[in-house]
């Protein structure tokens, strides 16, 4: 499996609908926000609230060339609910989009290394078990009546900035509200001490929400969180897993320690503030 545009749309794809329905979960879960998205030219324009990370756009210049049309559509999108215009541009995109957002005055915002790994049921599973078996540490899928604890326990992950954590475990709520996705929780000898979430979409396995409880760190949850929703892909028929991290983190280094690769890095960007806005 190689690192080209054929893999990209589906990884671009995956993630972009993952979020259209964290978007949809918010429009459930909270009517009066305001969520909405729109689909232009193949991309998906996103608002979840003026500072909230899903308002963004997906997928702009993969499945068709970029037009300033578009753009004046997307625009215009945000303008209404004064939001920022923000874009998650992958470097596989039409070629003509950077020239373009370049002279409508956007810059370069943030790096996203995005990794991918192909999926086969056996290794997984015994990935898994070994996990479980050596560090003492139980995965569970959750069901409805856990969401909430979920919610919270992926919150607790983010404890020591006090600032990030209700806003985590906002996140964390519409996260594993929103339809093809499912929460994992892990345990050790039955307390909760981390999170992590998985959207299944055209066979891609997305992995997101890993938050582990400062009292749980170093007791191997995460990889046992992991692979167990390795497993729970394969075994539901994806050929395909993949997660973004940024470059060179912790993240990043422990996906590759377990068989990711990076596929490209990914660039958002923002428009300037224009004058008279």
């Amino acid at each position: 499996m190689f690192s080209d545009l054929t893999l990209a749309r589906r990884l671009e794809r995956a993630e972009g609908l993952a979020n259209v329905e964290s978007v949809a979960s918010r429009a459930r879960l909270d009517p009066g926000r305001g969520a909405a998205w729109i689909e232009v030219g193949g991309a998906w324009a996103m608002f979840d609230g003026v500072d909230s990370p899903l308002t963004q756009t997906f997928g702009l210049g993969m499945s068709a060339p970029a037009r300033p049309g578009d753009l004046d559509t997307i625009e215009a999108f945000y303008a209404e609910r004064g939001a920022p215009v923000l874009h998650e541009i992958c470097p596989l995109a039409d070629p003509q989009l950077l020239p373009l957002l370049h002279e409508r005055g956007y810059c370069p915002l943030e790096f996203t290394s995005i990794l991918y790994r192909p999926l086969s049921p056996c290794p997984a599973g015994e990935q898994a078990r070994e996990a479980e078996e050596q560090r003492g540490v139980a995965v569970r899928l959750v069901g409805p009546a856990e969401y909430d604890l979920w919610s919270r326990v992926a919150a607790e992950g983010w404890s020591e900035y006090p600032e990030l954590a209700g806003f985590m475990k906002d996140v964390g709520q519409v996260t594993v509200e929103r339809a093809h996705t499912y929460g994992f929780l892990a345990t050790l000898d039955g307390a909760p001490i981390a999170s992590g979430a998985l959207s299944i979409h055209d066979g891609v396995a997305l992995l997101a929400g890993a938050s582990t409880v400062p009292s749980g760190r170093r007791r191997g949850a995460q990889l046992a969180l992991l692979a167990a929703r390795l497993r729970f892909a394969a075994d539901h028929g994806c050929d395909l897993a993949m997660m973004g991290a940024a470059p060179g983190s912790a993240s990043q280094r422990n996906a590759e320690r377990h068989g990711f690769r990076i596929a490209y890095t990914r660039l958002k960007w923002a428009r300037k503030a224009q004058r008279g806005s």
